[in-house]
């Protein structure tokens, strides 16, 4: 079966394929570098003597930068080039993977992360506006979608154990050499196989918007991670926070008056939209502190090798590759609110089975924890992205694509800060013993999290947030055109 591609050629059912693998190469290397970073953390930890702060630096440098360019990487496809713009990627990150194995401290792993994450920036949003502008039939994108959502679960199975492998074998630098050869193959493939697509209309820079969001990010999540140290009372945490809030608050006021904003507020004006986006949030704050907690857990309290720690969660890893497919295709089948259901459920009983953790906890509690989590996981990713392109114009799905990416960036990042810092200030004598209790309120955080998605959830899958999603989508497109179907259930 042959359909339309983005470059008005006719493409066939194997090409559209080929092309869905390589945009999911992608993913699997961003996948592969999150899980991978995790499980080193107390051997980077070890090895560079950085408190925990520093740890969470180690990932928030990534995911902030990573949440402050998605936007504009997506607007940036679309008015450049798509595959010229995943190319250039997928060159970053390949480069920023080689230079983190070389980083000789702290602060330049630190800011060779940031150089991975202006490439990642430019990875995901923009695979999923290639998968969006090949795949055209509402049911077939579903279940591309679906697809390549798996390959998180997948990304997350390796990660562990490949991680665990490295670190136990050559040391943690080993961990980014393993972005290598996929980076190279994937900058081939993607020069032999995708057509170049763009927006019919390309959107100018937005300099001012793009700062405000930087700014933003940056002092919000450097308040939270700094304020156990600083206090969070202090004048400088308190002036972090205060550059956020005035920060949002002129974007939010400057944005609406350019013909052509960063962030299309309008967007927001659709229910499972802005539920999608919260979703993303709640949900990648809850796996950035449930990863940040049981890595630490495993290694520093119960003593496990980086081997062991990464065996111990293949089971969340297998049941979010296991869970995403199935979540693809209830959402292409049945809507979206069964597997957000799911999730929510599935998050909220993990977090709240690990309020109980202790030095002794049994392995099979938390193989069960692991498992429900994954499961729980594993549902959330298709009806995020589904719902975040679905009745929004074509010429829109790098812009819509890159907002549903920027708040699972803003989520982890956020979850990673909150939850970490919750933590450490709640920690009472040496680490290994009152690591345990101290996390519980984390998990009480994460327990929150899945919460907030089942509300969501309910409160954006139904008649009305529909008709919300229609109203929205015919605004967006420009006069004479036919309106866009909202596929969603």
């Amino acid at each position: 079966m042959s359909e339309t591609g983005p470059d008005g050629s006719t493409m066939s059912y194997g090409r559209r394929m080929l092309i869905l693998a390589i945009c999911c190469l992608s993913l699997l290397i961003v996948g592969l570098d999150s899980t991978i970073v995790n499980v080193a953390l107390p051997s980077i930890q070890r090895d560079l003597h950085t408190s925990v702060s520093g740890l969470q630096w180690i990932i928030d440098a990534y995911t902030l930068v990573l949440a402050s360019f998605l936007m504009l990487s997506g607007s940036t496809a679309d008015r450049i080039g798509r595959r010229r713009t995943f190319q250039t990627g997928l060159a970053a990150f390949t480069l920023g993977s080689l230079a983190c194995s070389l980083a000789p401290s702290l602060g330049w792993l630190i800011a060779f992360r940031m150089l991975q994450a202006i490439g990642g920036s430019m990875l995901n949003p923009v695979a999923m506006s290639i998968i969006t502008n090949t795949f055209i039939e509402p049911r077939e994108r579903a279940r591309a979608i679906g697809i390549w959502g798996g390959v998180i679960g997948i990304s997350m199975a390796l990660g562990p154990i490949v991680g665990g492998i490295l670190v136990e074998t050559v040391g943690w630098r080993g961990i980014f050499w393993v972005n290598l050869p996929v980076g190279v193959a994937a900058i081939i493939l993607t020069a032999l196989f995708v057509p170049e697509s763009r927006a019919p209309r390309a959107r100018p820079f937005d300099p001012a918007g793009q700062v405000l969001v930087i700014v933003t990010l940056a002092a919000l999540t450097y308040g939270i991670i700094e304020g156990p140290g600083s206090g969070w009372t202090s004048a400088k945490i308190l002036g972090c926070f205060a550059v956020s809030v005035a920060a949002l608050a002129a974007l939010i006021v400057y944005e609406p008056r350019r013909t052509d904003p960063l962030i299309e507020l309008r967007f927001f004006r659709s229910a499972p939209f802005s539920g999608a986006t919260l979703i993303a949030v709640s949900a990648f704050a809850a796996l950035g502190g449930f990863l940040l907690l049981i890595t630490l857990y495993l290694q520093n309290v119960r003593g496990y090798s980086a081997l062991h720690a990464g065996l111990f969660m293949v089971p969340l890893a297998a049941m979010t590759m296991v869970g995403a497919p199935v979540s693809g295709r209830i959402v292409a089948t049945r809507g979206p609110r069964l597997p957000l259901v799911v999730a929510g459920v599935g998050i909220t009983v993990s977090g709240l089975m690990l309020t109980r953790l202790t030095a002794t906890t049994s392995a099979g509690w938390l193989i069960a924890a692991f498992v429900i989590f994954g499961i729980g996981f594993g549902a959330v990713n298709a009806p995020i992205t589904n719902t975040a392109v679905s009745g929004m114009p074509r010429s829109q799905a790098g812009v819509a694509a890159a907002v549903a990416s920027t708040s699972r960036q803003i989520g982890q990042s956020l979850g990673v800060a909150i939850i970490g810092s919750a933590v450490v200030s709640a920690l009472a004598g040496s680490f290994r013993a009152g690591f345990p209790a101290a996390s519980h309120t984390g998990w009480w955080i994460v327990a929150g999290c899945g919460a907030a998605v089942l509300v969501l959830g309910l409160l954006t899958s139904g008649s009305w947030a529909r008709g919300t999603a229609q109203r929205t989508a015919d605004r967006l497109m420009p006069s004479g055109s036919p309106p866009v179907p909202v596929t969603s259930r």
